[in-house]
């Protein structure tokens, strides 16, 4: 006989819903947990990083700083994007010298000509 059918017959349709996981409770709770985001929402310069940009070495520092607890990288990043439902961001890698309209005249200018040739 199937499992679940035993489960059914000895305890009926609630028997067989869906409990909650069990498991190791998360070393940062509900409450820690929102102190984490209202630090991390102030930017990293303001915990006195030299650039505004968040790192998982960073949060980590800060997580520790604000809870008091240490977590591993693996453990920042699932708290990242599991329970403060952030995402991967990547710096666009773009020089801050960069004219756009010198880039549009070379575009319609420039490359037709070298394009063609001699």
């Amino acid at each position: 006989m199937r499992r679940w059918k035993r489960v059914w017959e000895r305890g009926g349709a609630d028997a067989l819903r869906r409990r909650p996981a069990t498991g190791r409770p998360p070393k940062v709770d509900g409450p820690q947990v929102e102190r984490v985001r209202a630090a991390l929402e102030q930017g990293a310069q303001a915990h006195g990083f030299e650039a505004d940009l968040w790192t998982l070495e960073r949060v980590g520092a800060v997580v520790e700083r604000v809870t008091g607890v240490t977590l591993s990288k693996a453990s920042v990043w699932r708290l990242l994007t599991g329970r403060l439902g952030r995402s991967l961001q990547r710096p666009e890698r773009r020089a801050a010298e960069r004219d756009e309209s010198e880039i549009a005249r070379w575009i319609t200018h420039e490359w037709p000509r070298i394009k063609k040739g001699p």
